[in-house]
Order: C-alpha cells, then structure tokens, then sequence
C-alpha cells in the first residue's frame, strides 16, 4: 500500500506499464495504489512521508506524537492509546495501529481521528468491510468530507461493490472537484483490483473536471490498453506528453507509446533520458529493463548490466509489481540463473496469475533444470491463456487486430529444448 497527500502532495511515483498478449505490465507507478492518509490529533492537514511510501497527516503539534520505536506504553491511557496508534498508521505500521485505535475508540477527545486513522488501517490491511463500516459510521457523524468520501470509494472497490464506489467518488469529486489526486488515487485502486473498465469511469469523472490533467489522461491510457484499445491509448499517451513536456508523465507516456508500437530504440533513448534527469521510478525503470531485454541484450555486454542494475533497483522499490518480477526472472533466465528466475517468475505468478508471459518463461526455467512435470504444467496453462487471447482477437474489432499483430512479444517462444 501506497500513500499520497491531499495538501502540499509532492510529485507521487509512476507506476504504470503496459498490457498485450505477451507481457502485461501492472500499472502502478503513476500514483499510488490507496488514498491513505493518517489525521493528526490537532489538525485534519494532511502531508506525506515520501521514504515510507505510506499517506501520513501533517500535525500541528508534533510534540505530542510517540515515536514509532519507542515500547508499546502502559496503554492505560486512550489518549497514548491514539497518540501511538496514529504514529504507528504514520509510518505505514498498520496491523500494528490497529489494538491501540480500537483502544482509543469512543475515549478520545478527537474521535474522528482515532475512527478516521482505524479506517485506514483496515484499508491498508485489505479489511475492507471493516474500513467500509467505519468510514458510513464516520459519514453519519457529521465528518462527510471528500477524504471520507475518497477512502470509502477504494474500500467499496476492495470489496468488489463497483456501483458504491463510483458513487462514494462522485460524491468526493461534488466536494473537491479540482482535486487531481482524488481520481488519480482512486483510479489506482481501480488498477490494483483489475477493475480497468471502472477506472475508465473514475477517470472520465476527473477528466470531466480536469480535462488538460496529464495525468489523467496518462490514466485513462493505461486502462484502455489493459483493455486492448490499443490505437485509443496511444492517443492518449501522445497527449500525456503533449500536456506535460519535460514531466516524468510525459516521460512516462512516451515510453509507453513507444514500448507499445514497437518501436525498442526510442523506447531505450527515452527511458534513459528521464532516468539521467532523476525520475527513478520503478515503471521507468522497468519499461528500461524490458526494452534493453527485448534488443536481445547478452551477459557481458554493458546493456545486459544496465537492465540488470534498473531491474534490481525496481524490484526492490517495487516488489508486487509483476512486471518487474518478469523482466528481472526473463534476464536470470538469460544468464542461466535459474534459480532466482523461477524465484522471480513464481513471485509474478502469485502476483499475476492470468499473464501469459509468466508462463512462458517459467516453462523454459523448469525444462533447463530438468523438471518436465512443472515445464509441462506451465505449458498447459499457458496454451490455455493464449487460447483464451486468441479468442479475444478473433471477435476483437480490425484496428485491435493490428494492434496484436504488430506486436513481437518477449517470452512468447516456448519451443520445448533440445537436451
């Protein structure tokens, strides 16, 4: 889980890359994946802690917060009770917060904080029923601001209720219409849960409001391609970067167009370009790693150590992306490390279990190790999941036929070796 910022947010980390029939990217690096934000006993202003990753409040009286690595207090008081919970939900420690918010709960002056701070450490816990009760609870007593409003429609998204959180974000968007962020964050949520034709509404909401907003246009990219409307993303990549130039949107956007034609060479020069000027992020640098990999980089050659280096550096920043897990598995695949690639490729397994590439690459893994039975098994499923993407093509309209066909796909050759 992931944290932003309604004042004050500073640039959020892209994460977002691409979906056809061999790779899919998860997109996730645009902007973060929950709208989480911690409220301060004195204050409903709300800042980010950027090295945690997590939403966290801007107090007004930090000298009353506990610090994180002090022991649990006599936890008699459920004034410490808040006061450690809310520095605990701070710094993303939320399992942790959760017995000292439910302590302070209905014995703290600030109410609202401790039943605000409990919500979203059921949100960031995957407890969703339990974020959506608290947060109607929080409604209901008077506390019905576009934060509320913004946590609930990812609760309801979590809980698999659609309708509820279209409605909890359009509530949101009457309150704070000119809040990127808002439909940014939600439409990440969105992402997360492969709800794509959902985010498509969320962003239409924003870009309603917001119709320049590079951003949401990157958005609305990403969910067009994850649904095979190739030729309507690249338009709204193109715009992306039309809208920001010299952003890590547009950075990122152009990247993906590129990435997504075909075209490997300006892909490289591009990613390249925004990493020298400091947009080192986990999407930029994988679609960097993915793109040196589909040039057919080899062990030895300084290209195969850069994509190895921004691998590394991307899975480590962003360990549940499955797009870095499989170009980082398809490059020790490469080096003939095959152990760590099939660490790499389960992890992206477990993460993305309906993507072809995966099992592409885990089938070449198990059969240089010699395990037919396992090499078998991904073969079988990934004959299933490419029939399933044939039939898709087949009743697909002309230009999402072309769009198919133009891409050469890595990981896709799964001729059994020879030994």
């Amino acid at each position: 889980m992931e944290v932003g910022a309604a004042n004050g947010f500073p640039e959020a980390k892209m994460k977002s890359p691409l979906q056809n029939p061999a790779i899919r990217f998860a997109r996730r690096t645009a902007v973060p994946l929950i709208f989480a934000f911690c409220v301060a006993f004195g204050a409903g202003t709300i800042a980010q802690d950027a090295t945690a990753n997590k939403q966290i409040p801007a107090t007004q009286n930090p000298a009353n917060e506990a610090p994180v690595g002090d022991a649990t207090p006599a936890a008699s008081d459920p004034e410490q009770e808040l006061q450690l919970g809310t520095a605990l939900t701070r710094h993303g420690s939320f399992s942790e917060a959760i017995p000292h918010l439910v302590a302070a709960r209905g014995r703290v002056a600030n109410e609202y904080a401790a039943s605000f701070n409990l919500a979203l450490c059921y949100l960031g816990t995957d407890q969703y029923k339990h974020a959506i009760e608290l947060l109607n609870a929080v409604r209901e007593s008077g506390h019905d601001g576009s934060d509320v409003e913004n946590l609930l429609a990812q609760a309801y998204i979590g809980n698999s209720q659609p309708d509820d959180a279209l409605a909890a974000l359009e509530k949101a968007a009457d309150i704070s219409p000119q809040s990127e962020k808002l439909y940014a964050f939600v439409a990440d949520a969105c992402a997360d849960h492969r709800q794509y034709r959902l985010g498509l509404k969320v962003v239409a909401v924003g870009l309603h409001n917001l119709p320049q907003s590079a951003r949401l246009h990157y958005e609305r990219a990403i969910f067009l391609t994850q649904l095979d409307a190739l030729d309507q993303a690249k338009q709204d990549f193109a715009l992306a970067a039309k809208l920001a130039p010299g952003s890590e949107i547009a950075t990122l956007a152009s990247a993906h167009e590129h990435l997504l034609t075909g075209d490997v060479e300006e892909t490289i020069r591009i990613a390249r370009e925004g990493v020298k000027q400091g947009f080192d992020n986990p999407g930029l640098l994988t679609i960097l790693g993915e793109a040196l990999i589909r040039s057919g980089v080899r062990p030895g050659e300084p290209d195969f150590n850069e994509a190895r280096t921004v691998l590394d550096k991307a899975v480590t920043k962003q360990p549940k992306d499955p797009a870095s897990q499989i170009a980082l598995g398809t490059l020790d695949l490469t080096a003939g490390q095959l152990e760590t690639a099939i660490q790499h490729l389960q992890k992206a397994r477990e993460l993305d279990p309906g993507n072809p590439a995966v099992y592409a690459n885990l089938a070449k893994a198990y059969q240089r190790r010699g395990d037919a039975q396992l090499a078998q098994g991904a073969l079988k499923t990934l004959q299933k999941l490419n029939q399933q993407q044939a039939d898709r093509i087949n009743s697909a309209p002309g230009d999402r036929k072309l769009g198919y066909a133009s891409q050469n796909l890595a990981g896709q050759d799964v001729t059994p070796e020879k030994h």
